[in-house]
């Protein structure tokens, strides 16, 4: 199956004849693997088999599994008679009709009508035997699913693509404005300075280093390094072909780590319109990594 896969996905799968079954898959977004077997509790010997298929095609997500027996597998009811417990019911009925005289003798429906003389019950089922057509109905059913999952994967990736390179392309335009921002806010440092102490004679040298100061305060060039790095690692784990979620997930913690930095350190308006926009777009791809396994 080739990555990144969705969560989400359904399947089914179906085996004819006598001893078929009947398997649907249905799968949706969460942390861990969390499989769910639904079947009559007589074949609950099998959940271990069945979940480990179903492991092989998923490394997390909720998975829920209903196994039903195929149209033509008949009923698995047996009726039986407790002949013993027949008996005691005639004789007592017998002793309640002598006791009280009466002409009606005790008949067969009469006794039919007494509890649990006839009684149904399953019949005993050989799980060896059955397991290859169930297995075989579940395989199916994955696969289906699987494709499903695998479909909604590239559309995933697709968007979450688009979506990245509208981040990069605004981290970009940050980056080229930061020059032209440390010049601002060093003008209007010394603007501020010349208003306050006006009449002083100031110390060139020193303004100068406060300035300097201030623009160092201000700089956010490693915060902008680490995001043109996460920006590559998230890049390269759409690409990869093994379960990448929980990481995708993980860097964008990251992204918006380096963003609200980034946001603190620069009190530009222009700037920090740029970093609102950062957020709205990490929101997004967050919200679309939550479906990727």
């Amino acid at each position: 199956m080739k990555r990144p896969l969705s969560m989400t996905g359904y399947g089914r799968g179906e085996v004819a004849g006598p001893g078929g079954w009947i398997v649907e898959v249905r799968s949706v977004n969460h942390k861990f693997f969390d499989p769910a077997v639904k079947m009559p509790r007589k074949y609950l010997g099998l959940e271990e088999r069945i979940k480990k298929e179903v492991n092989a095609f998923y490394s997390r997500g909720h998975v829920d599994i209903y196994i039903t027996p195929g149209p033509e597998a008949g009923s698995d009811l047996r009726l039986s008679a407790d002949l013993a417990l027949a008996r005691d019911y005639h004789q007592c009925l017998e002793g309640i009709r002598r006791e009280l005289d009466l002409a009606e003798p005790v008949s067969l429906s009469l006794l039919l009508n007494c509890k649990e003389i006839i009684v149904a019950q399953e019949k005993e089922e050989d799980l060896e035997t059955i397991w290859p057509l169930m297995a075989q109905a579940l395989t199916q059913a994955l696969h289906g699913a699987a494709d499903m999952r695998a479909r909604e994967g590239r559309a995933l990736k697709d968007e979450l693509g688009q979506r990245l390179a509208a981040f990069a392309a605004t981290v970009a335009g940050i980056e080229k404005e930061i020059p032209a921002l440390v010049q601002r806010r060093g003008e209007k440092l010394k603007e501020r300075l010349s208003a306050l102490l006006a009449g002083v004679d100031l110390d060139q040298v020193r303004l100068a280093q406060e300035v300097a100061i201030m623009a160092d305060k201000a700089d956010v060039t490693e915060e902008l390094v680490r995001l043109k790095s996460h920006i590559s690692q998230f890049a390269s784990l759409l690409e990869t072909d093994e379960p990448a979620g929980r990481r995708l997930d993980f860097l964008l913690q990251e992204f918006l780590r380096e963003i609200n930095t980034l946001a603190s350190k620069i009190s530009d308006a222009a700037t920090a319109h740029l970093s609102v926009e950062l957020k709205t777009e990490v929101e997004k791809l967050k919200e679309q990594v939550q479906n990727i396994e």
